[in-house]
């Protein structure tokens, strides 16, 4: 009896011991797992690209994001052309922020500087209400007195701060734009937009005005392009290019936005710095005196020469060539910097020029500098310079990479 019972002892000993192994079995089984997992990540992380985009605001960052999406064929989806539209109706029509500013009363514009004063406030940039008030303010005559009339109904426009302008209330506002549009006062305003700030894409929209003008109008993908809106906080997008994830980061460039860039420094594997090639002989909207190309130089020369970007591949983007092809007929370079050699007319020398200038900022001459001409709005020209950029890319820091 004493010993059957011994034996019914030991059988829950050893149901317990089993139990116990089964665990410590199930445990490593679940380590390994995770192991296995944190490497698969590791990999992950090392094959990932992270492109940062950096430069001064205005230089083009958001325009290649939007040309990334395109290229690799992202469709923006009809939520985000809603939103485009609304932000071209604010391009053509209205400041941004809202308000009228001085509702058009003439403000003393001080005799030019070399870099000319601009009439309007920092947030004035957008639309046609610009030329308007530039008009007034720059002595321009109208070329037709009853375009006054459209001009005061244009700056009498308002709309609720966060309200998007819908095609009805734009429609009422066409046949204004469209007359001040044609008059010769209103052009010679914008011949003169580089003593105030002006957005490049207003041109573009008003001479299209009777395509956007329409009740049913949907934005272009050229039309996306050039849509203007400034980047606040973080923005990523994450494309899949010949099976290798990239990550692009676009943070806003205005000073107030800069100092977000810290938080988007952690695993660079490149940084591509863009600059507005056009910008020599115009100045900040922040603070209305110093040169847009001189600050550009001043930012580059931070990243370039920081230790955190010892090993991080910078490409340098002398973006809006386009612009820079129209200027440099008309506007010397040499006027705005004196140290310029060589004919401020031609193309090639002022190129060379400000590669130059950009170039001299590197303290680490070990390293060679990347950089390209770009026209962040022409996609064919994008796509041919990112697919040269990403070779770069993959062969200065991913070198382990096997391309399939």
């Amino acid at each position: 009896m004493s010993g059957a019972a011994g034996r019914a002892g030991e059988q829950p000993r050893r149901d317990g011991k089993e139990r116990s192994r089964d665990a410590e079995r199930e445990a490593r089984r679940r380590s390994r797992e995770i192991d296995a997992m944190l490497a698969r990540e590791r990999r992950a992380v090392r094959r990932l690209v992270k492109i940062l985009l950096l430069g001064a605001g205005e230089s083009g960052k958001s325009t290649f994001l939007k040309q990334m999406r395109i290229i690799h064929g992202r469709e923006f989806d009809q939520k985000a052309l809603l939103e485009f539209r609304a932000t071209i109706y604010e391009n053509i029509l209205k400041v941004r922020g809202g308000g009228g500013g001085d509702g058009g009363r003439r403000r003393h514009i001080p005799q030019r500087r070399e870099l000319g004063p601009c009439p309007e406030s920092p947030s004035e940039k957008d639309g046609c209400r610009v030329l308007v008030d530039a008009r007034d303010k720059l002595g321009i005559p109208w070329q037709y007195t009853e375009n006054e009339k459209h001009g005061m109904f244009l700056m009498a426009f308002e709309n609720k701060a966060g309200m998007p302008i819908e095609p009805a209330t734009f429609q009422l506002y066409v046949p204004a734009l469209g007359a001040l549009w044609r008059d010769s006062g209103i052009k010679e305003a914008f011949s003169r937009r580089s003593e105030y700030q002006l957005g490049e894409s207003v041109k573009y929209f008003l001479d299209n005005l009777d395509r956007i003008g329409q009740l049913n109008y949907f934005p272009s993908k050229q039309d996306i392009l050039l849509a203007r809106k400034a980047t606040k906080g973080i923005v990523e997008h994450d494309f899949i290019i010949k099976k290798i994830p990239f990550k692009m980061v676009d943070v806003g460039g205005q000073r107030s936005q800069r100092q977000k860039w810290f938080q988007c420094f952690d695993g660079i594997t490149s940084i591509l710095f863009m600059v507005s090639s056009s910008e020599y002989d115009q100045v900040l909207m922040e603070d209305r005196r110093t040169n847009r190309l001189v600050e550009s130089m001043n930012i580059f020369e931070t990243i370039v020469n920081n230790k955190l970007f010892f090993n991080v591949s910078i490409i340098l983007f002398l973006n809006k060539m386009d612009l820079l092809v129209e200027k440099v007929k008309t506007v010397s370079i040499k006027k705005y910097f004196s140290d310029f050699k060589g004919d401020p007319h031609r193309l090639e020398d002022v190129q060379r020029y400000l590669v130059q200038c950009f170039d001299r900022k590197r303290r680490n001459r070990s390293k060679p500098l990347f950089h390209h001409f770009t026209t962040a709005i022409d996609t064919e020209n994008i796509r041919f310079v990112f697919h040269a950029v990403k070779d770069t890319i993959l062969q200065e820091n991913l070198k382990d990479i096997m391309l399939q």
